[in-house]
């Protein structure tokens, strides 16, 4: 082609008659493998399956809303399961204890809302030599929750109160249970303390630790240190347990697995402190209680109701239904516990027979009205008397 030659017509103004010369072969576009499109330029349009159309972040979100709420309730739902099949368990092991029910008041069930008094005792089957047929309440504690005021008020009842037992005479308070169970001991308390009772929790101390270990331990706040006597020793032989100076516990906050936290209450002696006794005692036994009854409100164990919903219930007798244990909890996850109350029955000590025995005083019927909230709380005045405390266990 001549250099002044161009492979188009010139157009000045209209159309010019004549033909356009062709672009020469080598100069043609060569096909693609992209996108074909239509002869004026614009792309056809893709093809695309319903099923891989794209999300937006809204549905996203309300998918992934959708599916935890799923989950959660069938967690929630298997956690109940579990954890009403341990409780109808423990209504079972009360039914064993004849006449517990009808020794019961006549309360309407809601505890969500009605002060109610519950009635806890502990028992240890200790196999000590010459205690494996005991069947004394070692603990003896009435809890009264308030849930208009988000409150708990604990009443410990020494072991060694030496009262009337209906049917029995005047013995020391934890032979009520030897007597006649958990139905003797709710007559017993009901007539000492003038105070209905309207449901009744047994605690076997035995078994409490596999609860406070299926809840991962407790964190219990230790008053003072304690070097006890020798008792429970851990190692094999009699010569090891001769050099084995007994439990020791430092002062200060400890986590303790089940195993500890029952040593802990169980100790009678601190040879670091010779005025302790058996109203010290009580108040470890309250602090390990409300320890692993606050654990049982906590986030964690609730999450796990599904694997260990039944086996919580395990050390336990009760007439409360599953419900009403939840509704327990919910209550005693709303109440304060600096604004616990603690107070506890005394009086003085003596002997009886040859036994130990604290003879109860008068200023009882005051004890019980600061526990019932008609008048401010008291410590008491001296070593075995009565009185209350807010905020912590009385020592």
């Amino acid at each position: 082609m001549a250099p002044d030659d161009k492979p188009y017509r010139v157009y000045k103004g209209g159309r010019v008659r004549g033909k356009v010369p062709a672009v020469p072969g080598k100069a043609r576009a060569q096909p693609t493998n992209g996108p074909s499109t239509a002869r004026h330029g614009r792309r056809r349009p893709r093809i695309r399956l319903a099923g891989l159309r794209r999300l937006s972040w809204k549905q996203l979100v309300l998918i992934a809303v959708l599916g935890l709420l799923i989950l959660s309730l069938a967690w929630g739902i298997a956690g109940f399961l579990s954890f009403q099949s341990g409780v109808s368990a423990a209504n079972r092991r009360l039914a064993r204890d004849t006449g517990a029910r009808a020794a019961l008041a006549k309360s309407n069930g809601f505890l969500l809302t009605n002060a109610t008094t519950i009635l806890l005792l502990g028992t240890d089957s200790s196999s000590a030599p010459g205690r494996s047929g005991d069947r004394h309440a070692d603990s003896i504690m009435i809890v009264r929750t308030d849930p208009s005021h988000h409150r708990l008020a604990y009443l410990s009842l020494p072991r060694d109160l030496y009262v009337a037992v209906p049917g029995f005479g005047n013995a020391k308070i934890t032979s009520s249970y030897q007597y006649g169970g958990a139905a003797l001991t709710i007559r017993t308390v009901h007539a000492f303390t003038g105070i209905a009772i309207d449901h009744v929790i047994v605690v076997d101390f035995n078994s409490f630790k596999n609860l406070i270990n299926a809840e991962g331990g407790i964190t219990v706040n230790v008053p003072e240190t304690i070097q006890s006597n020798r008792f429970d020793c851990p190692y094999a032989t009699a010569a090891r347990c001769l050099l084995w100076k007994g439990w020791h516990f430092y002062r200060g906050p400890q986590h303790m697995d089940g195993e500890r936290a029952l040593i802990y209450s169980r100790i009678r002696e601190n040879q670091l402190n010779p005025a302790e006794n058996d109203l010290t005692r009580g108040a470890r036994q309250q602090a390990v209680t409300q320890a692993a009854t606050a654990k049982l409100t906590s986030f964690t164990t609730l999450l796990n109701l599904p694997f260990n919903g039944s086996s919580l219930i395990s050390p336990l007798a009760t007439d409360l239904s599953a419900w009403q244990l939840i509704e327990l909890g919910w209550v005693k996850f709303r109440a304060s516990s600096s604004q616990s109350l603690y107070c506890r029955l005394g009086g003085v000590a003596t002997t009886s027979a040859g036994a130990a025995v604290i003879l109860p005083s008068e200023d009882n019927t005051k004890a019980l009205a600061m526990w019932a909230g008609l008048s401010a709380p008291q410590p008491p005045t001296t070593t075995f008397g009565p009185g209350c405390r807010t905020g912590h266990p009385l020592r």
